[in-house]
């Protein structure tokens, strides 16, 4: 059971998602920044061999070729997710978003080519985040219900029960598919 309970929640039996004060992070941030930086340098480097082949690289060109693997590596970099008792921040290669989740008023599922999950506090403030980061580490979505469910039992949250219920049964789904495929049965 403990191999098992690792390979699900990433953590030993018996312990918390989080401890209390601490901070979640997205798990998988690194991977898909490997990712993106792979991408941009694979571009780069096939525009420089198909410019050196037609010995038509010059200088301009060079740069011209680097600034587009800097557009990509800019445009597939994920935004890094992490929360903490009351909050939840989304933080970019320009700038970061927080929410307070002990204030949420509203929370919306945006559908469309690329799903998200939208946040928004009564201050104001607005988080998007894709709902895969919640399915793949359960420490932020552990703090998000914790803090959703404050906010629902006070009455703040006037939209979003039905997306956050959306998201915490895929997320129930993820994890027994996971413990299936890790026990064998699946």
């Amino acid at each position: 059971m403990g191999r098992l309970t690792r390979a699900v929640h990433g953590r030993r039996p018996g312990r918390a998602l989080t401890p209390p004060g601490a901070t979640a992070h997205d798990g998988d941030w690194t991977g898909d920044l490997r990712f993106a930086v792979r991408c941009a340098a694979l571009l780069v480097v096939l525009l420089f061999t198909v410019d050196a082949g037609d010995q038509e690289l010059t200088w301009p060109r060079a740069i011209l070729w680097t600034g587009l693997g800097a557009l990509l590596f800019a445009v597939l970099t994920p935004p890094r997710i992490s929360a903490g008792p009351g909050w939840l921040a989304s933080r970019g290669l320009l700038r970061r978003r927080t929410v307070r989740t002990d204030r949420l008023v509203s929370v919306r599922w945006s559908d469309g080519v690329a799903q998200r999950l939208v946040l928004r506090d009564a201050d104001g403030d607005r988080v998007e985040v894709d709902p895969r980061v919640f399915v793949a580490n359960p420490a932020l979505w552990h703090q998000l219900d914790t803090d959703v469910r404050g906010c629902l039992d006070r009455g703040a949250l006037r939209c979003g029960a039905t997306a956050l219920r959306r998201l915490g049964a895929r997320i129930e789904r993820e994890t027994a598919r996971t413990v299936f495929k890790v026990s064998g049965l699946g």
